[in-house]
């Protein structure tokens, strides 16, 4: 059984007669979801720009720019750093956090006992 436009129901079936491509221009800038393009992130890694291959886990101010304010690790898409390096970091934070240089969660976590999905 074949079906015509007329018989896919009201809207004709493929989006009210438009194809994607008739959107209309997309707007220019940058920032990724559409901001207007204000702020530009600086691409690229920072330990490649920089060559180095090490993450000291005893530097704390460092380490603290690739973990949120929970305490979870920041995804690679969000900090910038390449697959190699992001595993250093981790390993780094890791070491870090084993020694008790950085907390494994954050304050108001550890102080209410508990976090979401806590009862």
């Amino acid at each position: 059984m074949t079906f015509d436009r007329e018989d896919r129901g009201p809207r004709g079936g493929d989006g009210g007669g438009r194809d994607r491509d008739d959107r209309g221009p997309r707007r220019g800038g940058g920032g990724g979801g559409g901001g207007g393009g204000r702020f530009r992130r600086v691409r690229g890694c920072e330990f490649c720009r920089a060559k180095t291959d090490i993450a000291d886990y005893k530097n704390t101010d460092m380490l603290r720019r690739y973990i949120t304010e929970s305490g979870k690790m920041e995804p690679r898409r969000k900090v910038g750093t390449c697959a190699r390096h992001q595993r250093v970091v981790a390993q780094a934070v890791k070491r870090a956090r084993e020694i008790a240089l950085l907390p494994y969660t954050s304050e108001h976590i550890r102080l209410s006992g508990g976090g979401p999905g806590r009862r």
